[in-house]
Parts: structure tokens; C-alpha cells; sequence
């Protein structure tokens, strides 16, 4: 009996476990998904990072032109992938290591600013876009990589640019407008946010 009680806990132990892994789509799907957010003559030469079967953040595919796109973290609801180009990579994956190691968003924020600072952590000396491409749960298919009804925001990085420096607002006043966000910061970015369309399946 004992024997038996075990066993049934250790497979509901198991289930558990199981339950709480996140299924990785194959590196196709990965693939396929993250460089939605590239602009389409960008997509088929971009560097890949994603996620291996044990669950591991790799290089997907080597590229041949200036884009990085990351696919989507399978541990998250929904869809979010992104592309940069590759003279911000140095910020992002620190920004990735860092998180990793278990630092909240102000702290990766103020330990890259000084990292900056102190020239150990090198951001682009001219602007730099980034590609954030995001669906709902209900219109994302991991199984096949379709999506629909995805939002596609754009984000050109400019360090330590200000509102007086660039003529942009500190918020859009009229959907879609750009604007700029942390201003005189190394993290200072333009943000353009297209209107979300009132068809859009919900």
C-alpha cells in the first residue's frame, strides 16, 4: 500500500513538474515567428536567438546582414519577439545576463547607465532602430507559428538625445506619433506606436 501511495506521488510529482515546463517550438517555428518583427527584406538574413529543447537561450541561425531578432520566450503567454540592430546587442544581452542573475528592472537600468558611464558598456553612436512584434495568447498557434492580428511598435535608439535635441514630445499627443522616452539617458529612444486597429480580432 505504502509502495502504491509513492508511486502515485511521484507521478503526480511528475505531472507537476511536467506542467510547469514550457514546450519549445522546434527552431523553424522560432524562426519563422521572431523575424515577424524585421522589416520583410530584413528577415531572411537576421541572427536568431532562441530557446534549445532543454530550454537554453542559443543562436537559432547565423545571419549575414546588421539585424538580431529574438524569439519568443515560451515561458510567457502570447506572442513577443524582437529585432535591433546588431551595435545594440552589446546592451541587450547585458541586459539579458543580468536579469538572468536575478536583478530587477531598476537595477539592470541604473548598472547599465553607469556601465555606460564608466565605458564598459559601449551603446551606437547614431540611431539604431529596434522592432517589438506582440500578439495575444487566443492568436498565437506555437505549434504552427501563426499569427494574427499582431502589433508591431518601433523604437530608434539615440543616447542621450532630450526633447530639446531631437523637437519630440515626452508623449504622443495623436495616435501613432512619435515621441521620446528616458530622455538624456543611454537608453533614450524614440517610440513610435501605430494606432491599434479597431477590426482586430478579440
Amino acid at each position: 500500500m505504502k509502495t502504491a501511495l509513492t508511486f502515485i506521488t511521484l507521478q503526480g510529482l511528475l505531472a507537476t513538474a511536467l506542467a510547469q515546463t514550457p514546450t519549445v517550438p522546434v527552431p523553424d517555428i522560432q524562426i519563422k515567428t521572431a523575424v515577424l518583427a524585421a522589416p520583410a527584406d530584413k528577415r531572411d538574413g537576421a541572427t536568431v536567438y532562441g530557446y534549445s529543447a532543454k530550454n537554453e537561450f542559443v543562436v537559432l541561425r547565423k545571419g549575414t546582414n546588421e539585424f538580431v531578432c529574438l524569439a519568443d520566450d515560451p515561458a510567457q503567454k502570447g506572442l513577443s519577439v524582437s529585432c535591433y540592430h546588431r551595435d545594440l546587442d552589446p546592451f541587450m544581452e547585458r541586459g539579458r545576463v543580468l536579469k538572468q542573475a536575478g536583478k530587477k528592472p531598476a537595477e539592470i537600468l541604473a548598472m547599465r547607465e553607469q556601465e555606460v558611464k564608466d565605458k564598459k558598456l559601449t551603446m551606437p553612436s547614431h540611431p539604431s532602430s529596434l522592432f517589438s512584434y506582440t500578439a495575444k495568447a487566443e492568436d498565437y498557434d506555437a505549434a504552427t507559428g501563426e499569427v494574427k492580428d499582431g502589433y508591431l511598435r518601433s523604437v530608434v535608439y539615440i543616447p542621450y538625445a532630450t526633447a530639446e535635441s531631437t523637437g519630440l514630445p515626452l508623449k504622443p499627443e495623436a495616435p501613432g506619433m512619435p515621441w521620446i522616452m528616458d530622455p538624456g539617458t543611454h537608453r533614450a529612444h524614440i517610440m513610435i506606436n501605430p494606432p491599434v486597429s479597431t477590426t482586430a480580432h478579440h
